[in-house]
């Protein structure tokens, strides 16, 4: 078992489909639902097609869009297509994102034998689920969850897992335990056109570089399949447990929206022109800053505004390759995190701004967020978990300094663009005495170094962000200076770790992707495109097969680890083609 896995999904629920046309992950009725399939974990849920003598797979995505075709051929020369994909299209004035799937079995050449082998478990795999056959369709049932899978191929032989020809074309829809309207095979044919049409045309008006467009439209699209439409809400992958390395019990559940991921997510897909997912986060910030009032802000929630994401370990599931804990829930939730609140004001304040959006913020979303402010300027100074969610130490970590800093300098700007001088007064001189205190007390003389936290000695990849957000100047001596400290201790090859010291589970031992990213974007910006561009067109040769990245890559080995699709993994993606490419005119 490794990642090279692809992903179908369409704002509401997401499956992951090996090479072997499995899908071995799926939660219901949304991204952070029951694993009704559940093998990615060591469990028995699964929607399987084996096909007698398989020799080869092959897997592709539909050109621009999250439909994955996958052709398995037999030594006989037999070949069947597994077409894969979740609706997704708009329909009488709104879109249609049901939690469904749609699998469809295409016979390409000589008489394919197969065996479909679809089970599900409930209660995160304690059991199996209880299974009704109806004349067209299969049941899945327990008490907390259901679902049907409606189909045109021979129930007795997927209920008996029995091999059988494949002759002619079949369909599946999986979906809510309803009736459909019409034939199944109508339906399919129905959605797929629609689907495809759906993400091509989206994937058209984005506004890529011209380089590595193929990249960054698959980027932009995995993104798109982390976002949980119905609220804005934006999960930071969209599997638990994945391990960070090896045996490491380094396994969290990231089917949430943490807010600092979700900035990250928000800008880049903004970068492309494709904004309307800033304006559904929107939505889904203004619950959050109004239910919080001006207190404390968790750094992760549901999708749909859970403050409580209690941590549990599934006992029942053995985890990917056996390296469990599997958990569900993330006790980060818990967590004090200064950073959050600048991530919160960042998220939001291009809506202030942006012309292109059908409605943009105004006096009083500026009121409700200058309470985010004014919390981001009470903490700045005092000590949280930091970026890294450490559970075991709280210092006064500088990427939260500097994010408290971005919350007081961006409703600075804010209240110049709402005419409102003595408000922006106000928090340019906030903004200012939060930047003064960092310069000083987070230099590090000794190191030559921005260090991870006020009077420590450690490096941390996170303050290579001070150029991104602005706080400093990228020619800036001490951050030029920080960059090359980054470079010799934190670099491994083309790769960066977020740090290197031991943390509650030990001394990391894959580096982040992200902080890789974070490291190409500062050596673009003083200066040192040529090293940064080697750095990722290294990176770009550890994606899957699709075109995906985790959390974290094995600087030994190149493999992937962590859970997928990592969002900040995919944002560097994006990110580092805008910066690095040449420009329109300089290739066309």
């Amino acid at each position: 078992m490794t990642l090279e896995l692809g992903i179908i999904g369409n704002g509401t629920v997401a499956a992951l489909v090996n090479e072997a046309a499995e899908i071995s992950w799926l939660c219901l009725p949304r991204l952070d639902g029951e694993p009704v399939f559940n093998a990615l974990l060591g469990g028995g849920g699964r929607f399987a097609v084996d096909l007698n003598g398989c020799v080869r797979t092959t897997q592709s995505y539909v050109r621009n869009t999250a439909i994955i075709e996958t052709v398995l051929e037999a030594e006989d020369g037999s070949a069947v297509r597994v077409t894969d994909f979740a609706p997704r299209f708009s329909a009488h004035g709104r879109m249609f994102r049901p939690a469904s799937i749609v699998r469809r079995l295409t016979p390409l050449r000589g008489l394919p034998q197969i065996t479909i082998r679809l089970a599900a478990e409930a209660n995160r795999g304690a059991r199996p689920m209880r299974v009704e056959r109806g004349v067209s369709h299969i049941r899945f049932l327990d008490e907390d969850c259901r679902f049907r899978v409606t189909t045109d191929a021979p129930a007795s032989y997927i209920l008996e897992q029995r091999p059988f020809v494949l002759d002619r074309e079949i369909n599946f829809v999986l979906g809510p335990d309803e009736t459909l309207s019409d034939d199944v095979r109508a339906i399919a044919l129905d959605w797929q056109d629609r689907t495809k049409s759906a993400w091509q045309i989206w994937s058209r008006r984005l506004a890529t570089p011209p380089e590595w467009q193929d990249a960054v439209i698959r980027a932009a699209i995995t993104l798109k399949l982390c976002v949980y439409e119905e609220t804005g809400g934006i999960v930071a992958a969209l599997t638990t447990s994945i391990p960070e390395h090896a045996d490491s019990g380094r396994n969290w559940d990231y089917r949430f929206c943490w807010l600092r991921d979700a900035y990250f997510t928000v800008t880049a897909l903004n970068r492309l022109s494709a904004v309307g997912t800033l304006e559904r986060y929107l939505s889904y910030l203004r619950n959050i800053v109004a239910h919080t009032d001006g207190g404390h802000i968790q750094p992760v929630y549901g999708v749909a505004l859970e403050a409580d994401l209690k941590e549990e370990i599934a006992d029942s599931l053995p985890g990917y390759r056996g390296m469990g804990p599997v958990r569900f829930g993330n006790q980060a939730a818990e967590h004090i995190q200064h950073d959050v609140y600048g991530h919160v004001i960042l998220g939001a304040s291009q809506t202030f701004f942006d012309r292109r959006l059908y409605a943009n913020a105004g006096p009083i979303e500026f009121a409700h967020f200058e309470k985010v402010g004014e919390r981001a300027y009470q903490v700045y100074n005092t000590p949280d978990a930091g970026i890294w969610e450490y559970r075991g130490r709280a210092q006064v970590h500088t990427s939260s300094a500097i994010m408290c800093w971005a919350a007081c300098d961006r409703l600075a700007r804010i209240a110049g663009v709402l005419n409102k001088p003595d408000r922006a007064r106000y928090w340019r001189t906030r903004a200012d005495e939060i930047r003064a205190h960092v310069l000083s007390e987070a230099w590090n003389e000794r190191r030559r170094a921005f260090t991870g936290a006020v009077g420590d000695e450690a490096l941390d990849a996170s303050v290579l962000l001070m150029a991104e957000i602005g706080f400093i100047d990228p020619k800036d001596p001490r951050f030029v200076a920080t960059v090359d400290r980054v470079n010799e201790e934190l670099r491994d090859g083309y790769h960066v770790y977020r740090y290197k010291r031991a943390d509650d589970f030990g001394a990391p031992q894959t580096a982040f992707t992200a902080c890789t990213f974070w490291h190409i974007d500062a050596l673009a910006r003083i200066g040192r495109a040529a090293d940064a561009r080697a750095m990722f067109e290294d990176v770009l040769k550890h994606r899957t097969r699709l075109g995906l990245l985790s959390e974290d890559i094995d600087t030994r080995t190149g493999e992937l680890w962590g859970n997928l699709p990592q969002t900040y993994s995919m944002v560097g993606v994006i990110n580092a083609a805008a910066r690095l490419s040449q420009p329109w005119d300089s290739v066309v």
